[in-house]
């Protein structure tokens, strides 16, 4: 089976939505979707969910499934908003639950912020499946960067989110609570074991150096011989000191605190104060 892939990208975040797409009918799933924020003004906009609710009409495409690959740090997912317009249950890994009990605490969220990932309509382990359309979507969980991270293998293509980029860019970053550049390793083992000719979705794309053009589609095959982070075989240990030692150097992504807040939720907002106001918290010297 090979679905037909449409992505759309955000070049504000660097973020990569997809649409899977069942050849063989209508069915289809939208994998990691953007709500516009500008942090500056605290506005929430829709362009880019509105470029794929668009899209989809235009082309009468019935949405099975609107899917995260974990929970972002660098955009705010807007699959509440997709949801409403287009239909479909939102899924995320089983260990969002692992990010709600840290990031509750962070944001002293209190006992009213469930922690049970009853905001998602479907929480998936390692090895489950389930359909879009005729096509069979097996679930990999592959943390590292996060320990919800998942990837989506529906026929032959891959929806790997953050946890590689494409082969001239490396992969993704493990400083985050609960990240772990060794555990990222083994999770990229998986991902590697796939057939060569797998198709490779990556979430985000920041050209690298020498790179005119934004990229998000590989194989497995280049991302084993190209890779400048785990190709050639690459030993744990000299993986570990490489991502390690890049690590140190970032700094928190610019949306950090917000998507957090939000994506936790599953894309909504918290609760309105007593005046009836959104208000996102930023707590300080905690990340």
């Amino acid at each position: 089976m090979q679905p037909i892939v449409k992505a759309f990208f955000d070049e504000t975040t660097n973020t990569v939505s997809y649409v899977a797409i069942d050849p063989q009918g209508n069915a289809c799933a939208i994998i990691d979707s953007v709500l516009n924020f500008d942090q500056a003004s605290g506005r929430t906009g829709t362009v880019s969910a509105d470029a794929i609710i668009a899209w989809i009409k235009d082309n009468g495409l019935n949405v099975h499934w609107i899917l995260e690959s974990h929970v972002h740090a660098d955009h705010l997912s807007a699959a509440p908003y997709l949801q409403e317009e287009l239909g479909g249950k939102i899924g995320i890994g089983a260990n969002i639950t692992v990010i709600q009990d840290t990031f509750g605490k962070i944001f002293n969220e209190g006992t009213e912020f469930q922690r049970d990932g009853s905001q998602f309509d479907a929480l998936f382990n390692h090895g489950d499946s389930f359909h879009v359309g005729q096509m069979r979507t097996d679930v990999m969980h592959t943390p590292g960067h996060t320990p919800a991270c998942m990837t989506y293998v529906i026929g032959d293509a891959a929806f790997v989110g953050d946890t590689l980029f494409m082969p001239d860019f490396g992969t993704a970053r493990c400083d985050f609570p609960g990240g772990s550049s060794s555990v990222l390793y083994e999770s990229i083992q998986k991902i590697l074991a796939l057939p060569d000719d797998t198709r490779i979705f990556v979430g985000h794309d920041y050209k690298a150096p020498g790179r005119d053009q934004y990229a998000w589609e590989t194989t497995v095959g280049e991302q084993k011989a190209l890779n400048i982070h785990i190709g050639q075989g690459r030993s744990i240990e000299d993986f570990t000191g490489l991502r390690d030692a890049r690590d140190a150097k970032l700094g928190m992504p610019r949306l950090i605190l917000p998507s957090l807040q939000v994506n936790m939720r599953a894309g909504h907002m918290p609760e309105p104060d007593s005046n009836g106001d959104v208000f996102l918290k930023t707590p300080v010297n905690k990340i």
